[in-house]
């Protein structure tokens, strides 16, 4: 009888471990960590490794040929507030909850609520450390929408947007707490804004320094770390009173370049936070945690045409057209630049056709979990690890915009589609394959392209109460 149990028994057991197996090779499977930096109106064309010839991006430039480059990847919006949005929900501005920038005035436009989920959370929960170092402005102290309710563990920067003009700022916010700095600033309303008289602490390089710190205390656990920097972004309010608002500690290389000191400015912020980059990822390797640290590097909109400098010098939105606040290509398509040593093809240049919301099933993805069910966004994930073959596309890429006379647009394949004014207003369309600077609209040689797209925007509108779509000018007349 013994040796017959032993004969019954021994097949179960190994059946048992056959199926346990995998499992606990999957629960042991380090997750990888996750480095999302964020700069705020860096242009399509403000790299090198994306056509710049006279802003030097060596860093950047390195991380593209030791990764992926993405050519067709978009924001979430043409301005700061609902792109950041789009980024932490992964649904577009037909459906997430902060769809533009508010007033000051009304802040609950602008603020994330309970029932929003966000990547940090998400992430929180697969047992990941959170951290966003920079800009928010999705909420501020004690309301909802303040990151350390929203799923991060820490935060230190800027919760105001208009606060974050400021380079030389005289506070920050660690958490929920006031941390005042060196700088002495002249005030400009109630948010923190304004410009500095005496410059001591430059933003810029306090976010640098707390990156490098929360990766050297976490390098031994899982972590997302959202770097969300304030560059190149110009200081409004500086502009306003001193016609200069392209704020840094130097103008590095170009103090002797014959161009105007807000040039001199946009060059010297996007080669400063270039060095920066290349510091956090020197950082990572240095810790031996290169091979399990996703890192992505990307922009919030497109170029802005403030600070007193000549938008058009450095020809920052290259090959597209049009700048931030525009839906024309130059307003909304950014560069995204992917690294991870092993698993992402070094490199590698992607027509993947994606936007911020992807990032959200994305990184869920790459993390071992699940992604909520009302995403908009799709994983990429595929793409980034060299297997395009299973990569899903989208339908179709939507967003809306409500200033100026309020916009709609989609994407759908290689045509676009723009409606002015939101809802009402004739179609555009554009073949972005032959006109990639959509000068030529073909809506008259295209009605069924035209109304397809408007199809897609009704389909992606829903309307909220925060964010009523606008009515036209004559509407009740």
């Amino acid at each position: 009888m013994p040796s017959i149990a032993r004969r019954l028994i021994a097949p179960t057991i190994g059946l048992l471990l056959l199926h346990a197996v995998p499992a606990l090779a999957a629960e042991q499977t380090p997750k990888p960590n996750i480095i999302f930096i964020l700069a705020d109106d860096l242009g399509y064309g403000d790299l090198g490794c994306y056509g710049q010839t006279l802003i030097q991006t060596p860093r950047l430039d390195r991380m593209a040929r030791e990764g992926m480059r993405f050519t067709d990847f978009y924001a979430g919006a043409t301005v700061c507030a609902p792109s950041r949005s789009v980024l932490m929900t992964g649904q577009h501005t037909g459906h997430t909850r902060v769809r533009g920038n508010a007033p000051r005035t009304n802040r609950a436009p602008q603020t994330l609520l309970p029932e929003d989920v966000t990547v940090a959370e998400r992430l929180h929960d697969l047992g990941y450390r959170t951290s966003l170092v920079g800009k928010w402005g999705l909420g501020e102290v004690g309301d909802t929408g303040h990151p350390n309710r929203q799923g991060f563990d820490e935060f230190f920067g800027f919760l105001d947007q208009q606060h974050a003009h400021n380079h030389f700022p005289d506070h920050l916010w660690r958490g929920e707490t006031r941390v005042p700095l060196q700088n002495v600033i002249v005030p400009i309303g109630d948010s923190g804004a304004g410009y500095a008289t005496t410059r001591v602490e430059y933003a810029g390089d306090l976010f640098a320094a707390e990156a490098l710190k929360f990766v050297e205390a976490n390098s031994q656990r899982p972590f997302f770390l959202y770097l969300a920097l304030t560059v190149p972004h110009a200081n409004n309010e500086r502009t306003r009173e001193l016609k200069d608002g392209q704020e840094v500690p130097d103008y590095g290389p170009y103090a002797d370049r014959d161009w105007s000191s807000p040039l001199k400015g946009q060059a010297a912020m996007i080669t400063r936070m270039d060095a920066d980059v290349g510091r956090l990822l020197d950082r990572v390797k240095e810790l031996r945690i290169d091979d399990k640290t996703l890192v992505l590097f990307s922009s919030d909109n497109g170029p802005h045409k403030e600070g007193g400098q000549d938008p058009t010098f450095f020809n920052p939105n290259g090959p597209v057209r049009g700048y931030k606040r525009d839906l024309t290509d130059g307003g909304v398509r950014v560069p995204l630049i992917a690294r991870w040593p092993g698993h992402v093809p070094a490199g590698k240049e992607s027509k993947f056709v994606g936007y911020f919301g992807d990032l959200f099933p994305t990184f869920v993805e790459i993390a071992g979990g699940t992604p909520p069910q009302n995403l908009d966004g799709i994983s990429f994930a595929p793409e980034l690890l060299g297997r395009s073959a299973e990569q899903k596309q989208h339908e179709y890429l939507y967003w809306e915009f409500y200033e100026g006379g309020s916009l709609q647009a989609v994407r759908f394949g290689d045509w676009k589609v723009i409606r002015k004014p939101f809802g009402t207003g004739p179609a555009q369309v554009y073949n972005l394959a032959s006109d990639l600077g959509e000068e030529h609209d073909l809506a008259k040689d295209q009605p069924e392209i035209a109304a397809q797209g408007v199809k897609f925007m009704d389909e992606a509108h829903v309307t909220s109460p925060l964010w009523p779509a606008p009515k036209p000018k004559n509407a009740g007349r």
